[in-house]
Parts: C-alpha cells; structure tokens; sequence
C-alpha cells in the first residue's frame, strides 16, 4: 500500500521573516475578484489549526528536572562496580595477563597493567579450556604488572591459550584463603608483593552550558496595524494584530530549541572551524564549544541497539531479553520509562498481542471486556518482563517531520527510533557542591545567580511600548545558558 500527498499539500513547516499571499488568502487575486466586488465574501476570519499541538517541547520535564548553576562547566563523579572482574588471556600455563580499563559490560580491556587483585585472593577462572577455581600465589610487576600465577584448588593446570589479542578469558574474585597464623603476606612472598587495601574507584564526567539567543523585531507601524485573520496559538495568544501571533511562534520556537539542543548537542573538537567561529580554540581543549546532549551521552557512555535486523527496536520478547540482559550487567534498576517513534510504538503493541492465545483475529488482546458495542483498544501502554517494568510513550519530536521524524526518513542505520530511560534518582558526588546528592538520572543546569537569572530570560528593546531607545521598532529578546547531565548513563538504551 502506497500513501500519496496531494499536490498542494500544507507541508512546508519553516516560518519566513513576512506574511506572503502564497501562505495566506489573496481576496485581491483575479480568482477572488479581489475586495472591490460587489459581493461580500464569507470570510473565515479564524486560523485553522490544523497541525495540532505543533512544539515537542515537555520530555526532559517529564524525566527530569532543573537546577540553577554559577560555573563554567559541571563536574560530578560516578561510582565504580564493587566487585573485581577482569578479562585477560593466559600467556604461559596458570598465569592470567588481565588488561584493567574497564569496558561498557565492567570488563577489563586494554590499557592500564594495574589490578586490584591480591595474594591470597581466591578466584574464578573461566578459560577456553574450562573453568578453574584456585587461590593467587603471585603478582608481576614492572612490566608484567597485569600478571597472575594462580594456584588451582584441585592441581590442575590452566593451560596457555596462545591468543592474547582475543583476551578470552575471565578472572573473577570472589573471596580469599589465609593459613593459620600468617599475615597478610605469605612465607616467602617477595615485599612488592604485598597485600594492600584496595581504594574505591570512580569515574569523573564534565560537561559545560552553551548559551542560546533569539530575538523577534516588529516595526512600530506594524504593531499597529489590524489584520483580518484572527490568530491563535500554543500560549493562547488571540487577536487582530499579527504580531501577536509571530512574537508567540518565535517564543515557542525557541523553546523547541532549548529541549532540541539539550537532545541533540555534541562537543567541539576544539580544532575545527567551528571553534574558530564562536571563539579562539586551545588545541585539544573540548570544553570551550557545544554541550553533550542526550542522545550523544548514551551512544557516548551507555548502550544502544539497532533491533531485530537494524529495522525496530524491541519487535519481539528475545530483542527485549537482551536489552534485559544488557540492564542485568548494569545497574538492575526495575523501571524504565520508553519514549518511542511511531513505527517502534506500534511494534511493541504487536509484540505484547502476539502474548495472547487468542489474539489472532485481533478480538481479544488487553486486559478488558471487549463486546461488539466498544471500540477495540489495541495499544499497550506498559508491560512487565522478568523483574523489570517498562511504560511506553510517544515521542513527538522522532514522529514529527519539521524535527527528527524527517531526519529519521532519510538516516538510514542512524535513525533513532526511541530512548530508554531509568525512572526515579541516582546518587553521585558533586564536586561543585562538594557532597553527595540523590538527583533524577537527567537533570538540566542552567546559570543564575542573584544578579541573573539565564534559566529563560526575555527582555523588551525599542521604542514601542516602554521605549528604551530611539529604534522605532519593538525588539523581544530570548536567552538561555543551560545543559544537560546524564547520569550512569550506562542505565540508558539508545534504540536506533
């Protein structure tokens, strides 16, 4: 089945800086006989609504929350798992060579030779040739610092893989074995071998506000002048006066464009001409231009999955048990909140009908009564999986063509089709505050001070209505300094 617009269809979202007749009605056009006829026209004075709600603004309202800041960027710290996991390979028989930056699934990788495992921790050693319990006898140092002789329990050896790049092997501690009246050093171990406290470890984010301007201008001779259509709009604006309506679209506008940019932000390089245009650059330096928004923060620092065939996310139980899967390796938390397109939205209403045995002809799927005299309903607005619940909502802004329902037509693989994210608070250390604070998983900061308050800030210039200066024209300004903080954002899904 094939969908065709019509050939004069409504379909061109940007606004223009005047009111054309190829927008509106044109009475003096020859098709209209123009307003000299002698027959009074019936005029619809009022503007049709017809694109509906027409902002996407009101998402990071409902996830999130905002907070005021007074310095140049936001500092704050995440804690780092618990327990010690490593992967690593076996280089020569029963000695594990652990590489220790931690990867997205809390696995070593390569990087830093540190570990914090100890003499006389007992551990798990899952190889390509089985899985072997013992005890550490050694540590390496220098240059074999990511080295670990380990005793099995029943004699056995852990033989060499000869790969080291596939890193196939997992090393897990799960406790320790001392003999009687030892200390913590075994008799004989070497001193660079000692049993030392292990310090807690955390990871260290940042990210800085970008500052956002608009303005609307109107002539004072303009916002005089009466017209014949009524206007209307988002904030209940209503009259005669077009200005009315084009200052309130820029305001709404501009508010789009503080939820746009706190979605869609990425940071400068600090080297390109971007950072050359809004200011001079220090090489290597990615704090001085754009802001990590959302989207950017979970390809960045959390997960992503591109669905059953990189078509849509979440279309059947076995794509959902691996987002579960994934969430299992992270923090576990039971309740997510999934803001999806329409395409993915109506994916997961099939995948839950398909639940029910009786579901084929579509007569019977929901918790309801159906009877011949109601309407059936056939979306599902939240669902629960293993010990994990998910509540669904529409997404405007990747539905709607003047935003990322457009851009997705046309993304290919890079479409994003929906986000998922952690319901309720985190707990972090705020360096700015110098504590440790609960705050919801994405929070927007935005500067103020006693002196200013740039949350959203307008202000009036010219000389129509309390003149401010000599322009004969009413100038309303619009400013905002702010950014988003994702936090354990390792708790995110992506869905592209």
């Amino acid at each position: 089945m094939a969908i065709t617009n019509g050939t004069n269809l409504n379909s061109v979202p940007a606004a223009i800086k005047q009111t054309l007749t190829s927008n509106y009605l044109d009475l003096s056009s020859a098709d209209n006989a123009g307003w000299g006829q002698q027959y009074v026209p019936d005029l619809m004075e009022k503007e049709a609504e017809v694109f509906g709600p027409r902002t996407i603004s009101g998402f990071l309202a409902q996830v999130g929350a905002e907070e005021a800041m007074t310095a140049d960027q936001v500092v704050w710290s995440e804690q780092g798992r618990l327990h010690l996991s490593y992967k690593g390979d076996i280089d020569a028989d029963n000695v594990i060579t652990v590489q220790c930056d931690i990867d997205e699934n809390g696995f070593a990788t390569d990087g830093l030779l540190t570990h914090g495992v100890r003499l006389n921790d007992t551990v798990i050693v899952a190889a390509p040739t089985g899985v072997f319990k013992g005890v550490v006898t050694a540590l390496g140092s220098g240059a074999t610092a990511g080295d670990i002789t380990v005793a099995t329990y029943d004699g056995s050896t852990i033989p060499t893989s000869g790969n080291t790049a596939e890193k196939g092997t997992i090393l897990l501690v799960y406790g320790s074995e001392f003999a009687k009246g030892v200390g913590y050093n075994a008799a004989g171990a070497a001193t660079t071998e000692a049993r030392t406290a292990n310090e807690p470890d955390f990871k260290s984010f940042t990210n800085k506000p970008i500052i956002m301007k608009d303005y609307y201008e109107v002539s004072g001779s303009d916002a005089s002048r009466i017209g014949w259509v009524e206007v209307s709009g988002e904030d209940g604006q209503s009259g005669y006066l077009w200005y009315l309506k084009a200052e309130a679209d820029t305001r709404a506008r501009f508010t789009d464009y503080i939820e746009m940019a706190m979605l869609e932000s990425v940071r400068g390089s600090g080297t390109n001409a971007v950072d050359t245009f809004l200011g001079t650059p220090v090489a290597g330096n990615d704090t001085l231009v754009g802001t990590q928004g959302l989207f950017d923060a979970i390809t960045d620092r959390g997960n992503v999955t591109s669905g059953v065939t990189g078509v849509n996310a979440a279309t059947d139980l076995a794509e959902f048990d691996a987002i579960l899967a994934e969430f299992d390796k992270q923090g576990a938390i039971e309740e997510y909140m999934m803001f999806v397109n329409r395409s993915t939205s109506l994916a997961i209403d099939d995948m839950l009908a398909s639940m029910n045995s009786y579901g084929a002809g579509g007569t019977s799927y929901g918790v309801f009564n159906n009877s011949e005299d109601m309407a059936l309903n056939l979306g599902f607005s939240g669902f629960r999986r293993g010990s994990y619940d998910f509540y669904k909502s529409d997404f405007r802004y990747l539905n709607d063509l003047a935003t990322r329902g457009g851009i997705n037509a046309v993304a290919g693989s890079d479409a994003i089709r929906g986000v998922v994210i952690p319901a309720g608070t985190s707990s972090v250390y705020d360096q700015t505050v110098g504590a440790s604070m609960r705050r919801p998983f994405l929070h927007v900061r935005f500067r103020a001070s006693q002196t200013d308050d740039r949350r959203m800030k307008t202000w009036v210039t010219g000389s129509v209505g309390a003149a401010t200066s000599a322009l004969d024209a009413m100038q309303l300004h619009f400013l905002t300094e702010r950014c988003l903080i994702t936090q354990g954002a390792n708790n995110f899904m992506l869905m592209k």
